[in-house]
């Protein structure tokens, strides 16, 4: 049975864009990417939103990856490498291999997902993680915490509820940047 981890580059301020919905404050370096390469290793499908699908779909072409570091060009074939599964209304088509469109985000669906999953299931995109924190699907949450505030911007974890999480690990980059890894209690908790 696979776990459903949402990872994410966030602010101190706990916003995953800017106000004008830029993540160009959150690039990494090459250790942070170094970190992301071997975290995606372990998914076997990737879940997005439209938005996050149209950000990420970049890293099917290899003409913009010519003069990038051997950690960036290494990540485009882990990424192409990953299952995806855009939840979209609008889209009518994909643009990349081993990707599939679903028109709704279905929590029993999603489950069964899971279950028949060898590997872990990743969850890109606020909105679209926001909805499976609702419905109690998500297992695990690794940020990195970017040495920024944003002042406003997207939220990177959802408003409105309460979850309990447990610290499964924590690190420190050169660059400032640090790692949270939690598991999710998945228990409504009040108060």
């Amino acid at each position: 049975m696979g776990k459903l981890i949402y990872a994410a580059n966030i602010s101190l301020d706990g916003f995953l864009e800017d106000e004008t919905g830029s993540l160009d404050w959150s690039v990494p370096d090459e250790a942070v990417h170094a970190f992301w390469n071997e975290h995606e290793r372990r998914i076997g499908t990737s879940l997005y939103g439209r938005r996050m699908y149209e950000t990420m779909r970049v890293w099917e072409s290899d003409d913009w990856l010519v003069d990038q570091p051997p950690v960036v060009r290494e990540y485009a074939g882990i990424w192409r490498d990953t299952d995806k599964l855009v939840y979209s209304t609008s889209l009518t088509e994909v643009s990349t291999a081993r990707t599939r469109i679903e028109r709704r985000f279905d929590p029993d669906r999603l489950r069964r997902l899971k279950e028949d999953s060898p590997l872990d299931l990743g969850i890109g995109g606020a909105g679209l993680a926001a909805e499976a924190f609702r419905q109690h699907l998500v297992d695990e949450c690794v940020l990195l915490v970017c040495p920024i505030l944003l002042g406003a911007g997207k939220p990177a974890l959802p408003r409105g509820m309460r979850l309990g999480l447990d610290l499964q690990g924590q690190s420190q980059f050169g660059n400032g940047v640090v790692r949270l890894h939690y598991s999710v209690r998945n228990e409504r908790t009040h108060g």
